[in-house]
Formats: C-alpha cells, structure tokens, sequence
C-alpha cells in the first residue's frame, strides 16, 4: 500500500508520520510531499529515512491514501488531482469540510458517512473534533437544543509562526514573523481567523456550522467566542448545553466515560480536571467540571480539553484511515 502525506515537513504533517507509526501504518511505501523549497529534504518514518517528494510526483505514483495538511490552497488544487488517481484524500485544512458532496468525519462518530465511492474526506477544525467527541453521546440520549461555546486556544493551532512569535516574546526578543496583531506572551487574544460583517470570525462560524454537519442536525442553536491564549499546545472549551429532554448528571458522566476516545476527569474536592499541561501528546479528548447549569431546564456546563495537533489533527486524519482501511480492505 502507498500512502502520500503532503505537507510531511510541517507541525502537523511530522505528526502524523508519528501517528501513523502508533497506529501501526508501517508497512507501507510512504510518499512525504511537500512545496518546492522541502524536496529532497529527507524525514525519518518507521527507522528509516525518506526523501520528501512534490505534490506532482505524488500524485503521479498513485497513492492509495493521501494525507493532506498543507493549507486549504494546495487542497483544492491537488486533492481532485490525487482523486483522479482513485486515491482517497483525507484532508486537514477547511477547503472541503462544508462540501455538501464531501463527508466531514471523526470516526468514533461518523464514520458510516463515508461511502466506497468517496475520494476526499474531511477533518473537522481541531476545536470542534474535540467538542462533538464530548457532545455526540449527548445529543443521542438528550437532544442538544443550544450550545453557548468559548474556547481557549493555544498558539499551535497557528503552527509554527504562533509558538516562534510567543517563543520570542517569552525571551523579550522581537518576532521577525508575527502570527497574530498583538503580542500573545501575557496577554489573551479573541480573535480567531478573519471577521466577517457581524462581528464573527471564520473559527466561530467553523465551530457552528461543523458541529451541526457531524451531528447532523441544523437545528442546534449555537453561538461561539474564540479566544487564543499563551499556552503553546493543547485547546480548552467551556461549553454550555441545553438539551432538549432533562438529563441526570450521573447518565451524562457514564454516556461520557463510554464514548471511546474520552476520558472522564471530574473531582473537584481532589481538584482534578482536564488542563492542556496533562493533555499534551495525548490521543485522547478530557472532560470534566461537569455539573447542572441551574438558569435554564436542561442546563449543563462541560470543560473539555485536548492535544490540538493530535486528536485535533493529526491523530483524527490517521483514524480516518485505519478505519476506511479496515472496512475497505485495502
């Protein structure tokens, strides 16, 4: 089998040659692509080296699979391309997620939304992959009506320029490249993305309009603030949720530690509950500060917490294709 990761020398693509290698993706023939300035570049995968190919070259060897984390630009232009080759494309960037004819998936909950024919998939944004992964068993049982969401977004969601920006103002050195309109280091950022003419911007509406495509209900009700913080891995979210039915908090806890994937962390008489500092380099998406939101019928308030580069990226792309792998045959 040939699988192509396109974008291999970036923050995402390096790990999800890692992913690959825990999810036992090894006995393969990798094709690591990349622009221009990284060909001939050599990465390490399963003990060996590798040199990083185009993205024309790629394509040209047919792959099977291709991952792509290189920009939503270079997914549009190439993900058809690959997909002509009958290879399937599992994508990182939002150029296809809001495809009516494209299946945006995390396969502990959707994974049936991919048909045989399907040649490119989508990865949803990393802080919706970890919000439905808490909400998903939720919504079966109760009925999300609304979610008031905020997040807290650490600088690795913007790759590589947002940790050298807060790496250097830690250091009180000027960034020669800013990721952001103002310094990160001691300071809180609401603003994510582009803003568009009410006042949202582009992260918000990816937080709204992907949370209904997974749970494939467009009548939740939802509103977002995104707020970029000085921690350099690992998204938080305060989510609220009213449900439809009433719920009993100790049902919600159980359907929570039962979904696969999540990881139930709420003691706080022993002050346990998730932070990114425990969330790094895990799979896993934590959830606690569970309890009863008191100002509406069916309240609740969740705390959720997870690796951005893993389970928001790169790990949920390499489940995408252990899993099309395992019911395709091939």
């Amino acid at each position: 089998m040939k699988i192509a990761v396109v974008g291999a020398t970036g923050l995402v693509g390096s790990k999800m040659l890692r992913l690959m290698e825990e999810y036992g993706l090894t006995n393969v023939e990798l094709l690591p692509a990349a622009s221009e300035r990284s060909v001939g570049k050599e990465v390490e995968f399963a003990g060996k080296k590798h040199k990083v190919v185009s993205v024309p070259d790629a394509i040209e060897a047919a792959p099977d699979y291709a991952i792509f984390s290189a920009g939503g630009g270079t997914s549009l232009q190439y993900a058809p391309l690959f997909a002509q080759k009958g290879c399937t494309v599992v994508d990182n960037s939002s150029a296809w997620r809001m495809d009516k004819n494209v299946p945006l998936v995390v396969p502990e909950i959707n994974i049936d939304a991919v048909k045989d024919t399907d040649r490119i998939i989508a990865n949803p944004n990393c802080s919706t992959i970890q919000m439905v992964m808490a909400l998903a068993p939720i919504h079966r049982a109760f009925g999300i009506k609304r979610l008031v969401i905020s997040t807290y977004q650490s600088v690795s969601g913007s790759g590589m320029k947002g940790l050298q920006q807060m790496e250097n103002e830690e250091k009180g050195l000027q960034s020669p490249v800013m990721a952001y309109h103002y310094p990160i280091h001691h300071n809180v950022i609401p603003h994510g993305g582009d803003f568009d003419d009410q006042g949202y911007t582009t992260e918000e509406i990816k937080l709204v309009n992907e949370t209904r495509k997974i749970l494939r209900d467009p009548d939740i009700r939802i509103t977002a603030t995104v707020v970029r913080v000085p921690v350099s891995g690992g998204h938080s979210e305060a989510v609220n949720i009213e449900t439809e039915k009433p719920f009993d908090l100790g049902e919600v806890r159980k359907l929570l530690s039962q979904m696969p994937g999540v990881v139930v962390v709420d003691d706080p008489a022993r002050n346990l509950y998730p932070m990114p500092l425990y969330a790094y380099d895990k799979n896993e998406v934590f959830v606690g500060r569970i309890r009863r939101d008191e100002s509406v019928p069916n309240g609740m308030n969740l705390w959720i917490v997870s690796d951005n580069i893993r389970k928001g990226a790169a790990t949920n792309a390499v489940q995408i294709v252990c899993k099309l792998i395992e019911k395709r045959g091939k």
